[in-house]
């Protein structure tokens, strides 16, 4: 009866051999949940079992909401460990091993540790590869990182951020807050884009994206026809000109606010400024059909949030008129959705704070006209005052002007983060 006891016992020590065995082997496999202690670490270091794991996922990109998965294996793609949430209850660190994609333990006890994973998103100028159409990249990049990632927000009428409800409703993808990375380079091929050459993308609408000039246009981009200058405000103005050549809406000597037949229009914006650009870059401006019915000064400024100015400047202007041009001025409702989403419940005559004013990207801190005309007095346009505000004023007097115009749909994005020093480059 000794030989076979013996043999149990020696049976059993074997079956222990083969499974500690198999567990190491398991533990070594790169694409499991496994646990490793640091080489450097004294030999008494202890792996936690599985079961004093918790691994969570990002519900939603940029939600900062987690829940628990019963996934084995380490998340191999779409996600990006999250350093400052991972953790353990008695202190054991954790690191990610980014050439095997697996986590790395230093422990002295038995523990129960948390590892958090983020959904990764691609930066804008990854989603935005070479030869990719401008306006779908930029809507792409929205989908994948969430409404309102990098200032770019999504207007269908349905976000569930503050004010969400504010939107235009008109399916757009609009830039807005204090310094979003929405710098395009326009009419330079230079390897360091000059100041002159600098735009910033309004949003995207349909497949064609709108820009605007950064700062305020000169004599070199629009001539010396019709025009003055003035020194801007230095406690308000962002820009970097000395001097800020103003342009008249309608002329010195008319009072006229009919967009089709004033001079700014007809010679300025869309003579000489086309003309300086060469037909090269003037091909990539769309023939764009521009509301410039207008509204009354009620509807336009007071009690008007930008919600309100969109529907009676766009939607349902006092006029149905539109004219079809390449180049025209930013509207109202442009101005008001450039800023932070929490300023989308206040009239635009209420702009003129610092919150507004810091908050909005396309404030550049000097009068400049808007291409919103008052429908009610034929004498009078909307303007963007030095401190911010929007009100009116007779169309023979004259103030700065940043060219805008919407980009052809063909127009892709070739390089560039969006950034002031690295704007997107486009063919």
């Amino acid at each position: 009866m000794e030989k076979p006891k013996k043999l149990f016992i020696f049976s059993g020590i074997v079956i222990c051999l083969i499974t500690i065995a198999l567990i190491i082997i398991n533990f070594n496999n790169s694409d499991k949940i496994i646990y490793e202690s640091d080489s450097t670490k004294t030999s008494d270091n202890k792996m936690v079992s599985s079961n004093a794991l918790t691994m969570m996922y990002e519900a939603g990109a940029n939600t900062g909401e987690y829940q628990t998965t019963t996934d084995t294996m380490w998340p191999q793609d779409g996600y990006v460990f999250n350093e400052q949430l991972s953790a353990c209850e008695n202190g054991s660190e954790l690191t990610w091993d980014y050439e095997n994609k697996r986590i790395l333990m230093q422990a002295n006890t038995s523990d129960k540790c948390y590892v958090y994973f983020d959904i990764y998103i691609s930066t804008l100028a990854e989603v935005c590869t070479s030869e990719k159409n401008l306006a779908s990249c930029l809507a792409e990049y929205n989908t994948l990182a969430g409404d309102g990632a990098e200032g770019l927000y999504y207007h269908d009428g349905r976000g569930t951020y503050a004010n969400a409800d504010q939107e235009a409703g008109d399916n757009s993808y609009r830039y807005a807050g204090a310094d979003p990375n929405n710098y395009v380079c326009f009419g330079s091929d230079e390897a360091t884009c000059p100041a002159d050459n600098l735009y910033r993308i309004i949003g995207v609408f349909g497949d064609q994206v709108k820009l605007i000039k950064h700062d305020y246009a000169g004599e070199s981009t629009l001539g010396t026809a019709q025009h003055g200058s003035r020194t801007p405000n230095s406690t308000y103005y962002k820009g970097s000109l000395s001097s800020i050549p103003y342009y008249y809406w309608s002329g010195s000597s008319s009072n006229s606010n009919t967009w089709s037949s004033i001079t700014l229009n007809t010679s300025v914006l869309n003579g000489t400024y086309l003309d300086v650009l060469g037909s090269t870059w003037a091909s990539k401006i769309a023939n764009h059909t521009w509301q410039v019915g207008g509204n009354t000064y009620a509807n336009i400024t007071q009690s008007a949030i930008p919600k309100t100015v969109y529907t009676n400047e766009i939607t349902s202007p006092a006029e149905a008129t539109t004219y079809s041009v390449k180049v025209g001025l930013m509207y109202v409702s442009d101005y008001g959705y450039a800023a932070s989403p929490e300023n989308w419940n206040t009239t635009l005559s209420n702009y003129a704070n610092d919150t507004n004013r810091n908050n909005n990207w396309m404030y550049m801190g000097a009068y400049e006209w808007t291409i919103t005309r008052r429908s009610d007095n034929t004498n009078y346009a909307f303007r963007v005052t030095d401190s911010g505000n929007v009100n009116n004023l007779r169309v023979n007097l004259n103030y700065g002007v940043r060219p805008s115009f919407y980009l052809n749909s063909n127009v892709s994005y070739v390089s560039g983060d969006g950034s002031q020093n690295s704007p997107f480059r486009i063919q």
